[in-house]
């Protein structure tokens, strides 16, 4: 099977080169902003009175990797147990502040995305949804 998926826009980020891009949205403070293609301006009326969304993304990667070494880690690790970019289908997922909507512009704060990135989807963080309790978190205990 394959799934053909169409960008909905492009996220701009003042991060041009991978090297420099925050691991994670909250270790960013960053501003930048999403640009829905018009055709979708309408999809986000009422966005405007959350707090956070949830961007998904194609990292602009070109290798995939099964097995890595990520930033954290002290050791190679299965893509999958990782956040890493070099996934099979390079699809990305942040949760950014969302700071106002101007028309099919939105501006965000916290971002943690490549500029230049196309967007697959906006979803509305909802705290009693997203977030769990009581979770384990595999090799990453004791590091973040």
């Amino acid at each position: 099977m394959e799934i053909l998926l169409k960008p909905i826009g492009i996220i701009h980020s003042p991060f041009t080169e991978k090297t420099g891009v925050p691991i994670q949205p909250f270790h960013s403070d960053e501003v930048g902003w999403v640009e829905v293609d018009k055709e979708y301006e309408r999809g986000l009326r009422d966005l405007e009175g959350f707090s956070h969304i949830i961007l998904l993304y194609s990292h602009q990667v070109g290798e995939t990797r099964l097995e890595l070494k990520p930033v954290l880690g002290n050791r190679t690790y299965g893509v999958f147990a990782t956040k890493d970019s070099r996934r099979p289908n390079h699809l990305g997922l942040s949760v950014v502040r969302l700071l106002e909507r101007k028309g099919n512009i939105l501006r965000i704060r916290e971002i943690d995305v490549l500029d230049g990135s196309p967007l697959i989807d906006i979803k509305p963080y909802v705290p009693r949804f997203d977030a769990r309790a009581n979770c384990r978190i595999g090799w990453l205990e004791g590091k973040v």
